[in-house]
């Protein structure tokens, strides 16, 4: 039996995601396979690096460094994260990264990832996440917001464009037991918004333009799928059991602890259905 783990993004609200997985690190829940997608790599290869508490200590530290994320970084490197402090400095000498336990997992980590020219989803195995730094990059990269990145002279945006939550690629890599982990309320709906700033923005890239016009329908059907599979027994999601009302690039620290607290708090309420789950 392979047990999978997909992992939703949604950026500071990932913090729930912190949660959720510190519990699995208490409890000792231990996964054959990971698909994460934007928030959900950046914050989820600490469950194999098993460091408990990295994601909510760093980024309450640096939430309010100019250096970190907002608009100052916006305006000077056209990315609102900063791409030199926080997917280098920060896990490389400020709150640093462990490489070395990550790799003896073995547990192989697929980061979801948006090809701008096809419009299609790419996974891409992290198997060294200094080395691969710039496809963290990549799956986390918004929209209008970040700079186009390039890998291997392929152009990537958010994996979550093309496919937020990869419960049907999970499947395909020959998964029995699938955790999915949402960073979303049960009733959340996305809504159709910004299709003419999406042409403008996009217009060298009609692929693009077109999963993005559609990434709402494509992520609603897929949470109404993903509903279908729970109540059937499929899957175990563990997803929030309230709505907390922070930005995407939230910085107040108070917010950021509540997030993920309440993964914490949720998951615990779950884990004994959850072990029953991977048990059977």
């Amino acid at each position: 039996m392979k047990i999978g783990l997909v992992l939703e993004g949604g950026a500071m609200r990932g913090m729930y995601t912190a949660g959720v997985l510190d519990v699995f690190l208490d409890e000792k829940i231990q996964v054959d396979g990971i698909i994460g997608v934007s928030a959900g790599v950046l914050f989820g290869v600490n469950y194999l690096s098993k460091q408990r508490g990295r994601v909510i200590r760093y980024n309450k530290k640096y939430a309010n460094d100019k250096r970190y994320m907002g608009i100052h970084s916006l305006i000077k490197t056209g990315n609102i994260i900063n791409k030199d402090f926080a997917y280098y400095e920060v896990p490389t000498k400020l709150d640093i990264f462990d490489q070395k336990t990550y790799s003896k997992s073995k547990i192989p980590f697929y980061a979801t990832v948006t090809n701008v020219e096809t419009g299609e989803a790419e996974y891409i195995k992290i198997k060294d996440v200094f080395k691969q730094m710039e496809v963290l990059r990549a799956t986390s990269a918004m929209p209008f917001v970040s700079k186009i990145v390039e890998i291997d002279n392929k152009k990537y945006l958010d994996g979550a464009i093309a496919d937020s939550i990869p419960i049907d690629k999970m499947k395909s890599l020959g998964y029995d037991k699938i955790i999915v982990v949402l960073t979303k309320p049960l009733n959340y709906r996305k809504k159709r918004k910004g299709h003419n700033l999406i042409k403008i923005g996009y217009r060298k890239y009609p692929n693009f333009v077109k999963v993005m016009q559609n990434r709402y329908k494509n992520y609603n059907d897929t949470i109404e799928k993903i509903t279908d599979m729970e109540n059937n027994k499929e899957i175990f999601v563990i997803r929030p059991s309230k709505q907390i009302k922070m930005g995407r690039i939230e910085k107040d620290s108070n917010k950021l602890e509540e997030m993920y607290n309440l993964g914490i708090a949720d998951c615990q309420k779950l884990i004994g259905e959850l072990k029953k789950y991977i048990k059977k």
